[in-house]
């Protein structure tokens, strides 16, 4: 019998991701939907366990970066025999268009669902244009 795969969730292997200067092992993949509408583009991504004060949203460049820990509730003086969870953060990043104002971004987090709305700079944004009768 194979394992199933989980695919709300993947995770992020091999890669290593660094705090503080020192490695802290691969992260989780949180799941993310992204609509884009004429205004700009909206990021709904599940960070279940996670609270306002533990996530990190970072934007440097072009680049968006999504951290925060993952609060798994496991007792601390329990020892874990087989985990599918390794993880002890998640991570995301994404590379954006140049179209977009990351001046103006706007982030909400209700219930572990983080929303992200990123509106386009205003000269990428669709306009009329009035033609003049001569």
């Amino acid at each position: 019998m194979q394992p199933q795969e989980n695919t709300a969730v993947q995770t992020q292997q091999p890669q290593q991701v660094q705090r503080g200067g020192q490695r802290t092992g691969p992260s989780l993949l949180p799941a993310v939907d992204i609509v884009e509408d004429a205004g700009g583009i909206t990021l709904v991504a599940d960070l279940p366990g996670v609270a306002r004060e533990d996530l990190a949203i970072g934007v440097d460049g072009r680049s968006l970066t999504i951290e925060a820990p993952v609060q798994l509730g496991e007792p601390s003086a329990l020892t874990s025999v087989y985990a599918e969870v390794r993880a002890n953060h998640f991570r995301r990043s994404f590379e954006l268009s140049s179209d977009l104002d990351t001046a103006k971004i706007d982030a909400g987090l209700r219930d572990g669902v983080l929303t992200l709305r990123i509106p386009k700079a205003e000269q990428a944004k669709p306009r009329r244009i009035d033609v003049r009768v001569e």
